[in-house]
């Protein structure tokens, strides 16, 4: 009988329910999340009033879709440098495809989608094919995505941007699905807080109960395993970096509809910023580990952080002091968690 106990499969093995919690990755970007609330909401009123919420909810939003996305590529074992100029990419080929060549708007979005779906399959294609490092491929992407995205701009509109989305027909009812907004206790909340929403429990789900979940934490936990025992590692991976592209597909026409303009230089930077809601989420760099969840709740803080330095009335330059700090407490975090999960599995 101790054998039989000894030998158990871990799989099977019972786990107590505070166990269980402490093992979550998302767990400590939860604590961080409740901690900044506190803090910002005890020097502001504003921070914690209806108003005050939409507006560090809002940017939390589109961030938080990405991240999610971002989220499930690094748990997958890999990193896009090039998904914050995608969002550009897409914004900017729906803006020129409509109000320069007079395609219908839907049309334009379709292709749009095609163009990201495409930059993502070969983003995939060529980290799988050459076995380079999805930094070094990635980066390529961003650099050759951001030279074509102001040189066909300024090719088309003799500008750095595209305006007057507004005027294309479908406007407004494309308005009503990305960048409408919803008045709860008087303050106008965007819908895309509701888009983050949906994107995060998908997320979540696909990641924790579906068959392709359990493929990306076995190719981002261990690649040649994962071949031998049979797991489509090359499928995989290429799916995950069209996801991404997806997800940049969708904020960068939220973008566009939402400000009926966008520059050549759109996205520019937001890469890294993507990386660090994930990261502050519980997502590990070398991949197998992290959560949709917690990537959104990175998100979260960034967007709690950025507007409550603001109603604090301190200097936006802090900005990037506290994420830098929240971004090494997180690493450290979940590398304890990270260890501890490990652990429990002995």
């Amino acid at each position: 009988m101790a054998a039989t106990a000894i030998g158990a499969d871990e799989r099977v093995a019972r786990v107590g329910p505070l166990r269980r919690l402490l093992v979550k990755p998302e767990l400590g970007s939860l604590i961080g999340a409740v901690v900044v609330f506190i803090f910002f909401a005890s020097l502001s009123d504003v921070f914690r009033s209806a108003q005050g919420i939409a507006n560090w909810l809002d940017p939390a939003s589109t961030l938080g879709i990405m991240a999610v996305a971002v989220a499930l590529l690094m748990i997958g074992g890999h990193f896009d440098l090039s998904a914050g100029v995608q969002t550009g990419t897409a914004g900017l080929a729906s803006g020129l495809l409509t109000t320069y060549y007079g395609l219908d708007t839907w049309l334009a979005l379709a292709l749009s989608l095609a163009i990201c779906l495409a930059i993502g399959f070969v983003n995939g294609y060529l980290v799988m094919r050459t076995g380079l490092p999805s930094f070094i491929i990635t980066l390529g992407t961003f650099l050759m995505l951001q030279g074509l995205n102001l040189g066909i701009t300024k090719l088309v509109t003799n500008t750095v941007q595209v305006n007057n989305f507004d005027k294309v027909a479908g406007y407004r009812i494309l308005r009503r699905v990305l960048a409408s907004t919803v008045t709860i206790a008087g303050a106008p909340f965007e819908i895309a807080i509701l888009w983050w929403i949906l994107v995060t429990i998908g997320g979540s789900y696909l990641l924790l109960r579906t068959r392709f979940g359990n493929w990306i934490f076995a190719v981002g936990g261990e690649r040649n395993a994962s071949t031998y025992v049979g797991v489509p590692v090359r499928r995989t991976t290429i799916t995950l970096f069209m996801l991404t592209s997806t997800a940049a597909w969708f904020i960068g026409n939220t973008q566009i509809t939402r400000l009926t303009s966008i520059q050549a230089q759109a996205g520019f930077g937001q890469e890294l910023i993507y990386i660090v809601a994930a990261v502050i989420g519980g997502c590990l760099l070398t991949g197998g580990f992290g959560s949709a969840i917690g990537a959104s709740v990175g998100a979260l803080i960034f967007g709690m952080t950025s507007q409550g330095i603001v109603y604090a009335g301190w200097d936006a330059d802090w900005f990037k002091f506290f994420l830098g700090a929240m971004l090494l407490l997180a690493v450290l975090a979940t590398q304890v968690v990270r260890r501890y999960a490990e652990q429990t599995r002995r």
